[in-house]
């Protein structure tokens, strides 16, 4: 099972997570069964709008079962949920640490986007 977090950094699973959704630098894509990782960038992150429907395609491309982010906006939200993708919080750490707490099912998962989205 291959799950996506956002992160701040490509530098492996010592790569902090970035609080963003649609505009996180980058995804990092981690095989639970092997430990590792890879990244995608996330070519959303500088759209002038539609990031998170954007990011949340990206995703779905990559047949991602489970999202771990520290935000996730209402139009995000909806896309990842259409796309059958879970969607857990974590308030930050390294890549390898949160995916620790994944495992030990130690997130909640999130039934309502954390924040009510841009407006203008």
């Amino acid at each position: 099972m291959k799950i996506a977090l956002t992160a701040a950094d490509n530098t492996g699973l010592e790569a902090k997570v970035d609080p963003r959704f649609g505009r996180a630098s980058y995804f990092g894509i981690v095989d639970l069964e092997l430990m590792e990782v890879e990244f995608i960038d996330n070519s959303a992150a500088n759209a002038s709008s539609g990031a998170g429907i954007q990011a949340a395609q990206l995703l779905s491309d990559q047949e991602i079962e489970t999202l771990i982010s520290v935000k996730v906006g209402p139009k995000a939200f909806d896309a990842l949920q259409s796309a059958g993708i879970d969607i857990y919080t974590v308030d930050g750490g390294k890549l390898k640490e949160v995916v620790e707490l994944y495992k030990n099912e130690n997130l909640n998962k999130l039934d309502n986007p954390t924040n009510p989205g841009h407006m203008g």
